[in-house]
């Protein structure tokens, strides 16, 4: 892979790296807040929604800044932003500047560079490469754990999001 490839997917790597640690951080010191947002969206179990956004995009911020793992961690991009897409911003069309809800333009960015990552794998500057994993996690394999990602978010709405609920007790 040349230089200014693997300079490419780091960039992508990172940035998007940066945006789910922040997410991640913003959602794990505001606990009770985002409890409340998520049962207002219609999800059960809110201090489990809690633990699992929080974790999740801690995690898959790591993993993508790092280069470790990266197929695992772009399937944790295509499985919150699938339930992101889903549970809040697939009603206000396209565009981010929906009010009062956002579009989906964000979300479906964030999970088609997500997709490429899976498939095109972390790039020479990552600790993929370093630990020779990278070519047995990117490609046919990366769309495979990409796709379980997808998997993952079906059945966290199948599990926890009743809508009709929350909007009954608003």
């Amino acid at each position: 892979m040349s230089d200014s490839a693997s300079a490419a997917l780091f960039i992508v790597r990172v940035a998007i790296g940066i945006v789910f640690l922040a997410h991640g951080i913003k959602h794990f010191r505001n606990r009770e807040k985002t409890m409340r947002w998520t049962a207002s969206i219609g999800f059960s179990s809110p201090s489990i929604q809690w633990f699992f956004m929080s974790f999740a995009e801690i995690g898959v911020g790591l993993s993508l800044m790092l280069g470790l793992l990266t197929s695992f961690g772009a399937a944790g991009v295509i499985s919150l932003m699938t339930v992101a897409f889903w549970t809040v911003h697939r009603h206000a069309g396209f565009w981010i500047t929906a009010r009062p809800d956002e579009g989906w333009e964000y979300a479906f960015v964030l999970t088609a560079a997500a997709w490429a990552l899976a498939l095109l794998g972390a790039g020479e500057w990552s600790l993929d490469h370093a630990l020779e994993i990278g070519a047995d996690l990117d490609g046919t394999l990366g769309a495979i754990i990409a796709a379980g990602g997808f998997a993952a978010a079906v059945g966290q709405l199948i599990l926890f999001f009743r809508p009709n609920r929350a909007r009954a007790t608003s």
